[in-house]
């Protein structure tokens, strides 16, 4: 036989090969949508069963996200490089004191800026010092990028007398939100006023993690929730969404801590958040 005869042989064979491995590939991640659509189908059924509707379609859209970012258990930690960068994006230049677990930035005709090792802070800023000249969001937007500090997108409450509006965001890992780690600023009289929130910073991921579980599982948990008779503080009648993300929490004195994988419910009678490790269920 040839070789040239030979090769071609070689190359259909691999073909086939090729075309058979795609086929079971395929055929498996048939089965798996098949399977996914029949677990959350009966999720729905016991939510139901259990006096709370929920359209299937909003547990679809949030089972892909369980592994967004690879969502999992990841230590934290402060940095005082993030603080200074966070107080230099609003004061410019300023000058900083170290009260043992409180740093304190200030500066002349801009203001001052107080940081916690827990990741919360406040910035207090001088009449006119950010003005909102190109909009609240846009403004907003623009502090952000100089803070460097990931979050998602802002949203703006304005009221009606005077202008006044507050922008709130909520900080994020890898397009992933922290639902309890959020800034808002605080707009007056023409310009900024005051920034208030928590951020979370050191991120390290942790070997061996556990991973966010199934959204069947975390629906099922807030379910036994909403039917115990001593949680007159979780109630509701239909769930309008759900979303994976993480939650935060500190562990030591100087800003250690981890973000958690976490399950945010939004309900008629409110928002809740599940802590993915412990099942814990509050309202937020």
């Amino acid at each position: 036989m040839s070789g040239p005869r030979i090769k071609i042989i070689i190359i259909a064979t691999l073909a086939l090969i090729n075309a058979f491995f795609i086929a079971l590939i395929v055929a498996d991640a048939v089965g798996e949508a098949r399977t996914e659509r029949e677990t959350l189908a009966n999720v729905s059924a016991i939510m139901r069963a259990g006096g709370v509707e929920i359209d299937p379609g909003v547990i679809r859209a949030a089972a892909p996200a369980r592994t967004a970012g690879g969502i999992r258990a990841m230590r934290t930690a402060r940095v005082l490089e993030v603080e200074e960068n966070i107080a230099r994006a609003f004061l410019g230049p300023a000058s900083m004191t170290d009260q043992g677990v409180i740093y304190l930035y200030e500066s002349a005709g801009r203001g001052a800026a107080e940081f916690a090792s827990a990741g919360d802070f406040q910035i207090r800023m001088d009449r006119g010092a950010i003005t909102d000249e190109g909009g609240f969001a846009r403004t907003v937007a623009g502090l952000l990028k100089e803070m460097k500090v990931e979050t998602s997108e802002p949203v703006v409450s304005q009221g009606a007398i005077g202008g006044a509006a507050t922008v709130t965001v909520v900080c994020a890992y890898r397009s992933v939100n922290i639902f309890n780690c959020a800034i808002e600023f605080v707009f007056g009289e023409g310009s900024l006023q005051v920034v208030n929130g928590r951020y979370v910073a050191g991120i390290e991921p942790t070997e061996g993690g556990k991973g966010i579980s199934q959204v069947g599982t975390a629906l099922l948990i807030f379910l036994a929730e909403v039917m115990d008779a001593g949680r007159e503080d979780v109630a509701c009648a239909r769930i309008f969404g759900v979303e994976a993300g993480y939650r935060h929490s500190v562990s030591g004195s100087f800003g250690e801590g981890v973000i958690t994988p976490a399950w945010l419910i939004t309900t008629d009678n409110g928002r809740y958040l599940i802590d993915d490790t412990t099942g814990e269920v509050w309202g937020f």
